[in-house]
């Protein structure tokens, strides 16, 4: 990406979400999500409206500064936010594959279509592969989904904030062949 240049930020659509850039929007959604003890305590919360608020900053910035990041997910029935996926890297870190949902929106298969949607995106947007995942020891939600995608556990490291987790590779699915993503359509 050349300096200076504006990201664009694709919205991804499946059958039943639509993920849609990051934005001021999604204040409210951030808040809610992160203030929460229980909803995020995986995700370094709970956070105080102000962090939250840094939290939705640094995520629309990443876009920015890697040129990828997470979407918010949004509903389609429902028109309503209730989470976001794609993918994070913060600095010392490896890039991976990431998705948090509010409570209430969780258990219906959601985190898994978007997921789906983002992977896709990423093989035909930016030709990887395969992408990899990490998450708490104690996250069964997490780690189930990420076997559900087909992942495998390929490694056992400390990451930067000290904690030892274990890291899984997610094939990509090729490119449809016709430039859109397979998971949006």
């Amino acid at each position: 990406m050349a300096e200076g240049a504006r990201v664009r930020i694709p919205a991804l659509h499946t059958q039943r979400l639509v993920l849609e850039p990051p934005s001021r929007r999604c204040e409210a959604l951030y808040e809610r999500f992160y203030t929460d003890a229980e909803a995020s305590r995986s995700y370094g919360g709970p956070l105080t409206p102000r962090a939250a608020w840094m939290r939705l900053a640094a995520d629309v910035g990443t876009w920015q500064l890697r040129g990828f990041g997470v979407w918010a997910v949004r509903r389609l029935r429902e028109d309503d936010l209730v989470g976001t996926a794609g993918f994070w890297q913060a600095r010392g870190w490896p890039c991976e594959l990431t998705w948090w949902l509010l409570p209430g929106a969780r258990g219906q298969g959601l985190a898994l279509e978007a997921s789906r949607a983002v992977l896709a995106h990423a093989g035909a947007a930016y030709g990887w592969t395969s992408v990899e995942t990490y998450m708490p020891d104690a996250n069964a939600a997490a780690r189930g989904l990420a076997l559900r995608l087909g992942a495998t556990r390929v490694d056992r490291r400390v990451f930067p904030d000290g904690v030892e987790r274990d890291v899984f590779h997610i094939p990509v699915p090729a490119p449809s062949g016709d430039g859109a993503p397979a998971a949006g359509r």
